[in-house]
């Protein structure tokens, strides 16, 4: 599951003429302490940057992807649990 960084499994997502990007979200930790704990976002409204990628005005360190998730409940990309 969990091959080359987040950031290579989003390159291709984005990327490749082969995927959809709107079959994918990542779910990322919400801020510490918020309701929830963790939030979706479809990959379709995701610019990659180094270090960071932006939602908007939003910039969220890549270190905050907990999953990249297809729709259909395949999960690409997990972080290693501790």
């Amino acid at each position: 599951m969990r091959k080359g960084s987040v950031k290579e499994v989003l390159a291709k997502i984005k990327y490749d003429p082969r995927e959809r990007e709107e079959d994918y979200y990542v779910v990322i930790e919400h801020r510490r302490g918020a309701y929830g704990g963790e939030k979706k976002i479809p990959v379709e409204l995701i610019e990659l940057g180094h270090g960071y990628f932006f939602v908007g005005e939003a910039q969220i360190p890549y270190h905050r992807i907990l999953r990249v998730v297809r729709k259909d409940g395949k999960v690409l990309w997990e972080t290693r649990k501790l």
